[in-house]
């Protein structure tokens, strides 16, 4: 095997006590030696290690394959498909993508279960077997377009707990099953599993032990049609950063019980899942530059002593343009329900005033309004803000409206990074897993993302 280069990753190695924060701070510096201060991300791809050896720990049954969707930069797709991930995929352009950096059409799933038919066809030239389906017409187009098609059927969930719902539109129920898997066996078409996902962002892991026990049903009843599934693909919907909630090891501690009570290990099933924001979320910093503000003076009604004595932040209001809003990286906001609250990047005096202010995008729309309501002192023009876990649906779904271009990527790894990802693409995964001790958790772009492996190691890869 080649020996892993930084150059193919387009990333800079971090030198011994650098973090991705350092590397947010020199960049700044350099932009603001000029007139160009634009917009910018830094991503410590070393975060997407930890979080994959934090997954091969709380998940040690489940496969992750990665939703492309999510975030397709070519250095995180690279990244991931070096320690192994397999690649959640919804379209012809994805799997390219995928298969641009040597990943095996194996480790793919083409997730979608409304495809159009030259894709179908387009999978099945290039050997990608795995698909989903809800539907019978979806059965036919695959009866067509790729017999030798490995299916896996999409149920609904109870996703009315998670912040973006997904089973309004996709997945079939329990009755409906039924009728799908006779017409599967009447096409002459091989399925072998179920798919499901409890929707964006859940907040009750219970869905997953119904959506699990749901599975369970379906694979009992495609067994009446001579059906043998042996894959389960649980979905996403894990969390990416510490700012929630239900914590990671919360839904996982649901999860692990659930799989172990209705496909118990011996039973054969391969357990796959689609996390897309649990590993790229936390990895991604963005910096803007403010390039224009407006001070908004409260109008005063008849004075009074009162009134008089009210302090100056009572009196106005600011409002700041940045360089970057919701037609690009602030997407998030409008098709995620994302909240993006800034970091200073300059840390404010202890008795600074600080003022109730509102953050806008640079383009000439009114609706390019990243906060509405948030607290910060009297900015300069050309001072920085920034904002913390910003790599799921962001770049993703960034557009060039007015003319305003997708912020350029910063990618870092610590060298203890960078050797751990080169151990388990060489090694595999560290075993016993809970020998990984605390350097192997998630860490926010402001810390070193150092990873230390045991030196024992198993013999076989994730994948």
């Amino acid at each position: 095997m080649k020996p892993l280069s930084p150059v193919e990753f387009n990333l800079s190695l971090l030198e011994e006590g650098f973090t991705a924060q350092d590397t947010v701070d020199q960049t700044i510096k350099d932009c603001s030696m000029g007139d160009d201060r634009d917009a910018f991300y830094v991503c410590d791809l070393g975060d997407l290690v930890k979080k994959h050896v934090r997954w091969a720990q709380a998940l040690p049954r489940v496969t992750p394959f990665y939703a492309v969707k999510c975030n397709n930069s070519a250095s995180v797709v690279r990244t991931l498909a070096t320690l192994g991930c397999g690649f959640d995929c919804a379209s012809k352009v994805e799997i390219q993508l995928v298969e641009s950096l040597g990943v095996a059409p194996s480790r793919i799933i083409y997730a979608n279960p409304c495809k159009q038919a030259s894709q179908i066809k387009y999978a099945s030239a290039r050997g990608v077997q795995k698909m989903t389906f809800d539907s019978e017409v979806e059965l036919l187009k695959v009866a067509r377009c790729h017999e030798s098609a490995q299916l896996v059927l999409r149920i609904a969930t109870d996703d009315s707990n998670s912040m973006c719902p997904l089973s309004v539109k996709f997945g079939a129920t329990l009755k409906g099953c039924r009728t799908l898997l006779r017409r599967a066996q009447e096409l002459s078409l091989d399925v072998i599993g179920v798919s499901f996902h409890v929707g964006s962002m859940c907040r009750d892991p219970s869905t997953y032990t119904q959506a699990i026990f749901d599975s369970r049903c379906v694979f009992d009843m495609a067994e009446e049609f001579g059906y043998k599934m042996n894959l389960l693909d649980i979905g996403g919907g894990f969390p990416g950063s510490e700012d929630v909630k239900l914590k990671f090891e919360e839904i996982t501690a649901i999860i692990n019980p659930a799989l172990d009570k209705y496909f118990p290990m011996d039973g054969g099933v391969r357990v796959i899942a689609e996390p897309g924001r649990y590993y790229v979320a936390s990895a991604f910093t963005l910096a803007v530059n403010i390039i224009a503000k407006k001070v908004i003076l409260r109008e005063q009604s008849a004075s009074n002593d009162e009134e008089e004595e009210d302090d100056e932040a009572s009196e106005k209001t600011m409002m700041y343009y940045v360089n970057d809003g919701v037609y690009g990286s602030f997407n998030c906001i409008l098709y995620d329900h994302a909240e993006c609250l800034p970091v200073l990047h300059t840390k404010p005096k202890p008795d600074e005033a600080t003022y109730t202010c509102s953050i806008w995008g640079p383009t000439c729309d009114g609706l390019d309004r990243i906060a509405e309501h948030c607290t910060l002192p009297d900015l300069p023009l050309g001072d920085w803000l920034l904002f913390e876990n910003m790599g799921a649906y962001t770049v993703a779904a960034s557009s060039n409206f007015n003319g305003f271009a997708t912020p350029e990527i910063h990618y870092v790894m610590s060298r203890p990074g960078w050797k751990c990802m080169q151990q388990i693409s060489t090694r595999g995964m560290p075993a016993p897993v809970e020998e990984a001790g605390p350097a192997c958790v998630a860490a926010s772009c402001g810390r070193e993302s150092a990873v230390d492996l045991p030196s024992k190691h198993c013999q076989n890869r994730v994948v």
